[in-house]
């Protein structure tokens, strides 16, 4: 049976660049699981299962908080729903452990890095990381979530983090840099739409 998400994620997979011999091997490893897996995006069907996780990126930097789980600081992110596709699922975790409105770039959703790392109760996450645009609000976690979530510089937030992602985060520093202005006039409007 096809799934009209995992052949979206294909062609996303298929356009990323590795920035590094881990994000190297990760792909080639989703793409591998894309075809081994009856149910990619269910987490109760296979321990292996892919995630979504988001960059966020503002004025501010990004923000990164502390897995209540793994005690480790990564960008918010977990599981696709049923019926969800991986960017939205990124979008809708961001918000829901962060508390702050997100939204994809102008022009769509932006698969910007990818990585295979062990997750809870033994499984392996095969997380699509996508870039997501924030206001200069201070994150509002609700709770049952991590409250340690804060805004970090890039090269704060490359120190900080997991080792694991530190290319990926060296990666959105750079593109955030080079943004088109259409991405910077919606962080202004996010910034507006706070006040």
């Amino acid at each position: 049976m096809s799934d009209a998400r995992l052949d979206e994620v294909l062609v996303e997979l298929n356009q990323i660049m590795p920035v590094d011999e881990r994000e190297a091997s990760s792909l080639v490893r989703m793409l591998d699981e894309a075809r081994r897996l009856e149910h990619p995006f269910d987490e109760e069907a296979d321990p292996v299962h892919f995630t979504a996780s988001g960059f966020v990126i503002g004025t501010r930097g990004t923000i990164l908080h502390l897995h209540r789980k793994l005690h480790i600081w990564v960008q918010p992110g977990g599981h696709v729903d049923g019926g969800e596709n991986p960017a939205e699922a990124a979008r809708r975790e961001t918000e829901e452990e962060t508390g702050l409105q997100t939204v994809h770039p102008p022009g769509g959703p932006v698969l910007l890095h990818v990585d295979c790392h062990p997750g809870p109760r033994d499984h392996t996450h095969l997380d699509l990381r996508y870039v997501l645009l924030c206001g200069n609000q201070d994150p509002q976690p609700p709770p049952g979530e991590s409250q340690d979530v804060r805004w970090y510089s890039f090269e704060e937030a490359v120190q900080r983090c997991e080792p694991g992602l530190r290319a990926g985060l060296a990666r959105l520093g750079e593109l955030w840099g080079s943004a088109p202005s259409s991405w910077r006039e919606k962080v202004e409007e996010l910034n507006g739409e706070a006040r």
